[in-house]
């Protein structure tokens, strides 16, 4: 079900309808002069409205770096003073949030670990009750979307209207190219669901290195991503975490130069009559495969009765096996890309056994 909440567009709190939202900083502020030294570097590009820091950094296994702690937090107001960037910074718990509050920082982000726990997005929220912060919310560590959408909603209903969700991608169950898997789908999902939410991406921690930033935001601006949350560091070949996956400030912005920035619609009736007709095109291909689909629905059924009737299982994988292999094929032949063309005949596949075994049942 859609759901339409009161939030606010970004430019409400940037004063920016110029560029998207860009949110720069280290992965952890590691020392006075580093945090400031990159901030200087950052707020020369007019493009960057937020410098981020992580003061407080949850590891998986404790020993590495966690962290400054609260003095973090003095140095954020530095580079606010300093720079006149807005700052912002991750907060994992209440106690964080309210040390955040007083610190009059002016973005505060979820992480994907604690956007999992309900009870930690609630515990947050209350203590956000009553402010007009800005609260980033990125995704689970694994594709739920309703719990993506259920922190936003606990947020919003603590009367936060300044709310952003962030696309960082999801933990890989296989062997990646990338450190987060984007799963684009669920991000579409999350677009669909909530309509009015903005959404910026995190290529940074999809990526893990620094080769795949720009390929990555690049898809997050061909989806129409209202902005990006990227980790630079003066020196990334010293940051105490992440290292492979910074930029330099310079390195940033030679990447964002290559950007290319498409428009969500244009005011061209010529372009517009062409999309229509091409998208009735489809609409009415459509329509001719959940036909198809209807009508090989009536041969699966026809195929349970027979197997019943005989005494046969649901499931053969001598004839999966060789559906696959003409499938695949076929798709070569075809151009279609065989990786979809797989995923596809597995689900019918699935359905089609599903359907078998309760006729078979009766």
């Amino acid at each position: 079900m859609v759901t339409e909440l009161n939030i606010r567009p970004i430019s409400h709190w940037t004063q920016d309808e110029k560029y998207p939202l860009l949110v720069a900083g280290p992965c952890s502020l590691e020392t006075e002069e580093q945090t400031l030294d990159t901030a200087r570097q950052l707020a020369k590009d007019p493009r960057v409205h937020v410098y981020r820091g992580g003061v407080w950094k949850p590891r998986t296994r404790p020993g590495s770096f966690e962290g400054v702690g609260e003095i973090g937090l003095e140095w954020l107001k530095k580079v606010k003073e300093e720079t006149g960037l807005k700052v912002g910074t991750e907060v994992a718990n209440a106690q964080h949030t309210e040390a955040c509050l007083k610190a009059g920082i002016d973005v505060l982000w979820i992480g994907a670990r604690s956007t999992a726990s309900p009870f930690v997005v609630q515990e947050i929220a209350d203590v956000l009750k009553g402010t007009d912060a800005t609260v980033m919310v990125k995704n689970p560590v694994n594709p739920d979307v309703q719990l993506w959408i259920g922190a936003v909603e606990r947020l919003h209903q603590a009367g936060i209207r300044n709310l952003v969700a962030i696309h960082r991608g999801f933990t890989p169950f296989q062997e990646t190219k990338y450190r987060n898997y984007p799963r684009w789908k669920t991000l579409i999902e999350l677009k669909r669901l909530v309509p009015n939410l903005p959404v910026i991406c995190d290529p940074s921690h999809i990526a893990g290195k620094r080769e795949l930033l720009h390929e990555i935001s690049q898809k997050a601006f061909d989806m129409g991503i209202d902005g990006l949350m990227v980790e630079s560091h003066r020196d990334p070949s010293c940051a105490l975490s992440d290292a492979a996956q910074q930029l330099t400030p310079i390195d940033l912005g030679l990447m964002l130069d290559k950007l290319v920035l498409r428009n969500l619609h244009i005011d061209n009736p010529s372009f517009d009559n062409k999309l229509d007709e091409l998208r009735n095109r489809i609409d009415a291909m459509d329509h001719e495969i959940m036909e198809l689909l209807s009508s090989r629905n009536k041969i699966v059924a026809q195929i349970g009765s027979y197997k019943k009737d005989n005494n046969v299982t649901a499931l053969q994988i001598d004839r999966w096996t060789q559906m696959m292999n003409d499938r695949t094929n076929l798709a070569n032949k075809l151009g279609v890309d065989e990786t979809f063309v797989k995923i596809l005949f597995q689900l019918i596949h699935e359905d089609s056994v599903r359907q078998q075994t309760e006729f078979i049942d009766k």
